[in-house]
């Protein structure tokens, strides 16, 4: 079921983990301002019953989208170089203050949290998902490579960071924006086991919602894709992206989503279709071990796009999946102990050859 704003949150189980996905824009060059409101969004969304609170991409830090830094083949402009310089400075270091005290805070809420940010290590900046839980800050993810004009801002990561965590029963891993669409990636995580994709992004495009649905569907899993929605009239008035400076112009249209193993959005997106009209959706979508019940999302008017959220009640262990059977010599597979009964004879005899 869904509920709209304001309503009492949907009952829950202990087979049930209640999660929130949180669509909202991020302030250039303002990282206390940033990490106040993911702190508000983190409170908020537990204070509902979520246990796990997805929020965008490079939340913490800001993502510079329709920005250059004076960059062209063979030149940098020193204009570009400090807009940088700005930018680098506004980076968080995972040992630093700002993420100890998001740490602090899911730490005394008792939840888990998935929050993009841009990381300072040494003299790289790295686009990374920040794990977060009841004991603090757990790990992060590195993005393994940032999509075009970002490698001028954003280093690689090397693939030494790609957990699988847990919240209660439920394995939840975290991929940003581009990663989504790598299929070794994806492969390289389903090995692990996961029950709920977290996608932190700030692709608004509509095929993004068709990944969503499509990694739903492949990994049976529920699928959160966080995105960031932000108008011109938030960063700076001394920047000047290609989208142009009329206050009203989106950078970032949002369009998150939830989506069950089934393919079915719970959730969501929620995109404003002009500058002058806007709509916010607050939804719980119910979803059983059996067969989820969904409906259209509620929606009600709001002064801004800006602050949405959904949250879904997922059950800790996700439908019965069919990848039990992976490809032998493949790094990092693993093959899972589960039921056969749906599986013909000949992939029962391939899977004990891969044993």
């Amino acid at each position: 079921m869904f509920r709209t704003a304001g309503a009492e949150p949907a009952p829950t189980s202990s087979g049930t983990l209640v999660a929130a996905v949180v669509q909202a824009g991020a302030r250039l060059f303002d990282t206390p301002a940033n990490l106040a409101a993911a702190e508000r969004w983190i409170r908020d969304a537990a204070g509902q019953g979520a246990r796990l609170v997805v929020l965008p991409e490079a939340y913490l830090g800001g993502c510079p989208k329709g920005l250059d830094f004076g960059v062209t083949v063979g030149t940098r402009t020193p204009e570009g170089r400090e807009l940088f310089r700005r930018y680098f400075e506004s980076a968080v270091e995972v040992s630093g203050p700002q993420v100890r005290r998001l740490a602090g805070v899911t730490r005394e809420l008792g939840v888990h949290a998935v929050v993009g940010a841009v990381e300072r290590a040494g003299a790289t900046l790295c686009c990374v998902a920040l794990y977060f839980g009841p004991q603090g800050c757990l790990g992060k993810h590195r993005k393994l490579m940032p999509t075009a004009a970002e490698r001028t801002i954003w280093g690689s990561g090397d693939g030494s960071t790609m957990p699988v965590l847990h919240a209660g029963r439920a394995a939840f891993p975290a991929a940003i924006c581009w990663e989504n669409d790598m299929p070794l990636f994806r492969t390289a995580l389903y090995g692990k086991g996961v029950d709920v994709w977290c996608a932190p992004t700030v692709d608004d495009r509509e095929s993004r919602q068709a990944t969503t649905k499509h990694i739903a569907l492949e990994g049976r899993c529920f699928a959160l894709s966080a995105n960031q929605y932000l108008r011109r009239s938030a960063p700076p008035a001394d920047v000047h992206p290609v989208q142009g400076d009329d206050p009203d112009t989106v950078l970032m249209g949002g369009g998150s989503t939830v989506v069950s193993p089934l393919g079915e959005v719970l959730a969501g997106p929620p995109r404003a279709s002009s500058p002058s009209s806007s709509t916010s959706v607050t939804s719980h979508a119910h979803a059983s071990t059996a067969t989820p019940s969904a409906t259209t999302p509620a929606r009600t008017s709001s002064p801004s796009p800006s602050t949405r959220r959904h949250a879904a009640h997922i059950p800790d262990r996700a439908y019965c999946r069919q990848r039990d059977v992976h490809p032998p010599g493949v790094p990092g597979f693993t093959v899972r102990p589960e039921p056969m009964s749906e599986l013909s004879e000949r992939v029962r005899a391939w899977r004990r050859q891969c044993s």
